[in-house]
């Protein structure tokens, strides 16, 4: 058989019970009464709501409808004795606690039924008694019932408020990691695509000469590439300088203020067709642009990455052949297009990961264009379509 189980009182609701309890004691002790004459005249018999009352106040947090309702009974029952102050006092309380720990529905009907009761006991004496006492005993009943239970919608209404601010600073916190950890992450893509753009070409061209060294056995071929490899490791070494530079002085600028431009292609492709001469690869720059357009310094940078990566790989993988770089502007969009004939070639060459392309991607995806990569026509064609405004770019 189902035994029935109460909740577990709080030990603050414990101490108020108790501290009631001993209080309205005290003041039975000391006949201090409410009133000299009741329905049932025992002086005894006010002791008994106030031990009923004291027992509600062990339940006024953990089950407040429960305490409310033997509270009532206990305050009624009260009202038919001598009285104690004592009783009425823990009443309160127990409105208030109702209120404030109860469901939503709860305190929302409670301080509504309160004041209803409290002017139907005014109008009520007025019509009994027609007498000024009638008022005193409607704001009595105010005082003990409507006052509490207001007092606890206001309090709930604050801890609620409070609760809800902490939850918006505890989703702002959360939001703000957010944001921190994607701007991380965004940062450190940037890193990798500045630090594999400039190394990569350079590293790629000792890689590839210095096998060739090592393979031909030719005083000339491997004096050449020794001045080819020399050049390149200085170059790299320079913009290797320049972005850990950048990256020690914390510069709030998105790209360096030394950053290449489209404008820097022809010593780019001329530097370009002299280490891949050796390789049956000639390389061409077609500008069909118009000189006076100005172009945003993002947009320049990545269409220059984009050529240099482009120019790098078909120095590892392309057959000797063209390599003819295309630049056009139609509108507000710039078209940046490489292209290499396709199929492995014999020599020395280095191997790639892949990495350029997923560089020259994000790059193009990050100013809002649009790229492709892939065989056409039995040639390897990197194309790229960059917005030609600041407006454009990145919407």
């Amino acid at each position: 058989m189902p035994t029935l189980s109460l909740p577990r009182p709080h030990r603050d609701d414990v101490l108020i019970a108790v501290l009631g309890l001993l209080g309205g004691v005290v003041l039975w002790a000391l006949d201090l009464s409410m009133r000299t004459g009741g329905v049932l005249g025992d002086t005894r018999l006010p002791l008994i709501p106030l031990a009923v009352m004291s027992a509600a106040e062990l339940l006024r947090r953990a089950s407040p409808r429960t305490a409310l309702a033997v509270g009532s009974v206990a305050l009624v029952a009260d009202q038919c004795t001598h009285g104690n102050l004592a009783t009425v006092a823990m009443y309160t309380d127990v409105m208030y606690a109702a209120v404030l720990y109860g469901t939503p529905a709860a305190a929302r009907r409670i301080p509504v039924a309160t004041f209803l009761i409290s002017l139907l006991v005014t109008i009520g004496s007025l019509a009994w008694t027609r007498s000024p006492e009638a008022l005193l005993l409607g704001i009595v009943t105010a005082l003990v019932v409507f006052v509490p239970a207001l007092t606890g919608v206001s309090v709930r209404n604050h801890r609620d408020a409070a609760d809800t601010a902490r939850l918006r600073a505890d989703q702002t916190a959360l939001l703000a990691e957010m944001d921190r950890a994607q701007a991380v992450t965004a940062e450190r893509a940037r890193m990798a695509r500045e630090l594999h753009d400039l190394v990569a070409n350079h590293l790629s061209a000792i890689a590839i000469h210095s096998t060739a060294a090592l393979s031909i056995d030719d005083p000339e071929t491997s004096r050449d590439a020794l001045g080819v490899i020399r050049e390149n490791s200085v170059e790299g070494l320079a913009e290797m300088r320049r972005l850990i530079g950048l990256l020690r002085t914390g510069g709030a600028d998105a790209e360096p203020s030394s950053s290449p431009s489209l404008g820097s292609l022809d010593a780019l492709v001329e530097q370009h067709r002299a280490a891949a001469a050796d390789a049956g690869l000639t390389c061409v720059l077609e500008d069909t642009r118009d000189g006076g357009a100005i172009l945003p310094t993002p947009v320049e940078l990545a269409a220059y990455r984009i050529v240099q990566e482009s120019l790098t790989n078909a120095l590892k993988h392309a057959a000797p052949g063209p390599v003819a770089v295309r630049l056009g502007q139609a509108g507000r969009r710039l078209t940046v297009e490489v292209s290499s004939v396709l199929g492995d070639r014999a020599g020395p060459r280095a191997p790639g990961s892949g990495a350029g392309l997923v560089g020259m991607r994000e790059r193009v995806a990050l100013l809002g264009g649009e790229f492709g990569a892939g065989p056409v026509d039995g040639m390897w064609r990197v194309r790229a379509e960059l917005p030609a405004d600041e407006e454009a770019v990145g919407s």
